[in-house]
């Protein structure tokens, strides 16, 4: 039995930080009850560092990958703690912490909420979602283990990922509500906002002891009230840059949409100057249907021929006339022709 526990220690007489997992940024070391007594030296990694916690306050931090033989290397403090210990023993328990010192990178973030603040150019609200990805790096570890790990044997980055996600939306939701940009520019200016986020969050992650980089937006979403929102002004503005282009105003526009949607109604022009509520007689309804047309025929006849039948095609492209109006107007322009 003694061969075997001999060899047992000879086994253990290195620690060292293997395999850590991908998702590990700290990680308490030890391995079956096996105590620091039981070894001889201590192995750090590349991309790794270690913390040295004795009688409850850090006592070291190494950040170098190294081979530290803690029984005969003059380590200042390792000298004082194996003062009170006999044998590597002692009533006061070292504990050993490694941690992360590579880059973590491609860390996701997305708004967990809807972030609202009122469109500077169309002065109605809207609520964006946005996502994206940034990396970071432990350059203060010993404050970041006080302050963040503290009593805890590990720390994962998904968990810890929750945190930076959350301290990213009040600045955001600042930056969106003070800078002016329109919902129509967001997309294009993300790189902007990215950058802009990236100079505020820096100053949350330094106080944790974490370096922010490579801070990116990857895209954007709109709440349905502000999609609806979007889409009515889109349909707005594309039903009056059709009405330029047929040389009428907007309000002349909606009238002959109005006749038009009317016409398709049973009650015919009388349901449909009543669905007007101008509140007119039926000849000064007629009248007003006269005057709504009218524009359409005077820009027709004012043209050229080949302006004229531009601008019949611009009018059914519209949906502004049907097709057997279409069909007919232009074989009068052609027989005039």
């Amino acid at each position: 039995m003694a061969f075997f526990d001999s060899l047992k220690q000879q086994f253990r007489a290195v620690i060292e930080w293997q395999n850590p997992s991908a998702d590990s940024l700290f990680e308490q070391w030890t391995e079956d009850g096996d105590e620091i007594k039981n070894a001889s030296k201590l192995l750090i990694g590349p991309g790794q560092g270690c913390i040295f916690v004795y009688q409850g306050k850090v006592q070291s931090v190494i950040t170098q990958p190294c081979l530290i033989n803690l029984k005969t290397d003059n380590i200042p403090f390792w000298t004082t703690i194996s003062k009170f210990m006999q044998f590597f023993e002692s009533e006061h328990k070292v504990g050993l912490y490694f941690f992360k010192t590579s880059k973590i990178l491609d860390q996701k973030w997305g708004t967990p909420s809807v972030i609202k603040y009122p469109d500077p150019h169309y002065k109605f609200p809207v609520g964006l979602k946005a996502y994206g990805n940034y990396s970071y790096t432990i350059t203060d570890p010993e404050h970041f283990f006080c302050q963040v790990v503290g009593s805890q044997k590990t720390l994962s980055g998904s968990i810890f990922r929750n945190i930076l996600s959350a301290r990213i939306i009040q600045p955001l939701s600042d930056f969106l509500a003070s800078s002016q940009i329109s919902y129509m520019e967001i997309d294009a200016k993300r790189e902007e906002i990215a950058r802009t986020l990236q100079i505020k969050l820096a100053i949350s992650f330094h106080k944790l002891g974490l370096q922010l980089s490579d801070f990116r937006i990857e895209g954007t979403d709109f709440d349905d009230e502000t999609l609806k929102r979007v889409n009515r002004i889109a349909d707005l503005s594309a039903e009056a840059q059709a009405a330029v282009a047929v040389g009428l105003d907007y309000s002349q526009l909606q009238r002959i949409e109005a006749l038009r949607d009317a016409a398709k109604n049973d009650n015919g022009t009388s349901g449909a100057v009543l669905g007007m509520a101008t509140g007119l007689d039926l000849n000064r309804d007629l009248n007003a249907v006269n005057r709504a047309i009218s524009p359409v025929a005077q820009a027709i006849s004012d043209s050229n021929y080949t302006d004229k039948l531009k601008q019949l095609k611009a009018l059914y492209q519209a949906e502004l006339i049907s097709e057997e109006d279409y069909a007919s107007k232009k074989k009068q322009i052609l027989d005039q022709f």
